[in-house]
């Protein structure tokens, strides 16, 4: 589904010798000479007597290091549905169509969700990376040319400076201990996730939802004395086994999270195979970072999320702890990020939809609709061969209408119940850490350290400048 990546000659005819090198550095090598390196290029670090300021100037990543690393969060290709279609003891059909998108990434999704999103950050000013299809072109070749025009295709300018907090605000809650002396610095570039959750909670409750009879879980609510969670009908008629019973606590984000961590790791390996300094470390918190307003009158819009604030019930004293209408923010839910009037990140929930039944509509409609996913005969011909693209939409079941209505009534329960959607985790997660790149100060690492470097950070300046 992806060509293998080899280098290619650029316009001149010759290979940027970085990038060449790059790509013929072994995998398990870097793997296993991977070390997080914190003193970027320009620092200084107060240790006593072990105290060290740097003589090189800051040098903030070229273009061409930024879309490598671009391109790492980016579309590889298209992914392969190679999921059985029937329980070969009953026969019976099993769900085979759970994927949200096809497009495939250098990272794991639950049911290739791909709802993480980045932010990257430069001394120029802080950029939402779009999430780009596959090259119409077909043009897959891995040159600097192509990197570059990817890169910059991608970047989206949400703000025209570095995010960060003011001067004289570097402490917590928005760094942490040491973090604010070389975290997030001139020179250096960070890559920020979040992860929609939203959109997956609702296809993911329906592929729970797909299971043989008897094995449906009975969902009930432990921040609501563990009563049914608008699932009565469903356990009465027999949908839903009431011998089963899994809280909506306990399902949690549905492990959609771990894209984000997967992702990073390996962004981390691709620049440190480049031979540059790669940190992996608290962000700014959350909260600050997304503009929550508990902390925006103090530290700004920030990146300036939309930031439902549920309306407080006084049901809310015994399910969440909070105790006044005063201090409804503490269930503060981030959900969407729009920009010059466009949605760049849509959650799932009203404000944005009308109800629940309809943001749950939708996530039907763009997989099985005339014009979704699943209805793109095109597409699938693009990954299997022959006319198995054909057999594999014709003949794998999709979701009943059983499974969409029930997890309607659910969705429609958590945000009617607790004033929010979801409501036992958020609708964008935030990890709390980010993967800052940058040139490492090599006279630090000679100068205390055995082994510090690897040849890709001594040779780094001779192949990539």
């Amino acid at each position: 589904m992806t060509a293998p990546l080899k280098p290619t000659p650029a316009a001149n005819g010759s290979f940027t010798s970085g990038l060449d090198m790059l790509l013929k550095r072994p995998l398990v090598e870097t793997i296993f000479r991977r070390r997080t390196h914190r003193v970027s290029q320009g620092s200084s670090v107060l240790a006593g007597s072990m105290s060290y300021v740097s003589d090189q100037p800051r040098e903030p990543l070229s273009e061409l290091e930024e879309a490598v690393l671009i391109a790492v969060t980016g579309c590889t290709g298209l992914t392969m549905p190679d999921r059985p279609f029937e329980d070969p003891a009953t026969k019976k059909p099993v769900m085979a169509k759970p994927n949200l998108i096809m497009a495939g990434r250098t990272a794991g999704s639950p049911d290739n969700a791909q709802g993480t999103h980045f932010f990257l950050i430069n001394d120029s000013g802080t950029y939402f990376l779009r999430k780009l299809p596959p090259p119409a072109d077909g043009n897959t070749a891995f040159t600097p040319e192509r990197l570059i025009e990817r890169a910059r295709e991608a970047k989206l300018r949400i703000l025209d400076r570095r995010l960060d907090v003011a001067e004289g605000q570097r402490d917590f809650p928005a760094y942490l201990d040491s973090n604010r002396f070389l975290s997030n610095l001139p020179g250096t570039t960070i890559l920020l996730p979040v992860v929609d959750l939203s959109r997956q909670y609702i296809n993911g409750m329906m592929y729970l939802l797909t299971q043989p009879d008897g094995a449906r879980p009975d969902i009930v609510d432990d921040r609501n004395f563990y009563r049914s969670a608008g699932v009565k009908r469903w356990v009465k008629n027999g949908f839903l086994n009431k011998d089963l019973k899994i809280p909506l606590g306990a399902i949690g984000s549905l492990r959609t999270q771990i894209e984000a961590d997967l992702l990073l790791q390996n962004i981390f390996l691709v620049a440190d195979a480049m031979g540059l300094g790669a940190w992996i470390h608290g962000s700014i918190s959350p909260p600050v970072l997304l503009g929550d307003p508990k902390f925006s009158k103090t530290y700004g819009a920030m990146l300036g999320f939309d930031v439902a604030v549920p309306r407080w019930r006084l049901m809310d004293l015994l399910r969440w702890h909070v105790p006044l209408p005063k201090y409804s923010n503490l269930r503060s839910n981030p959900i969407g990020l729009r920009f010059k009037g466009e949605h760049l990140i849509k959650g799932m929930s009203p404000p944005y939809y009308d109800s629940m039944a309809d943001a749950v509509a939708e996530v039907v409609e763009e997989k099985f609709g005339k014009g979704g996913l699943y209805s793109d005969e095109k597409l699938f011909s693009e990954i299997y061969k022959g006319d198995y693209g054909h057999r594999y939409l014709s003949e794998a079941a999709v979701y009943t209408q059983d499974v969409v209505d029930c997890v309607r009534d659910i969705c429609t329960y958590i945000f009617e119940t607790h004033g929010r959607f979801p409501a036992h985790c958020d609708a964008i997660h935030v990890p709390g850490i980010w993967l800052q790149v940058h040139h490492v100060d090599v006279g630090y690492y000679q100068h205390f350290f055995r082994n510090g470097l690897t040849d890709a950070h001594l040779n780094h300046a001779r192949d990539w400048h």
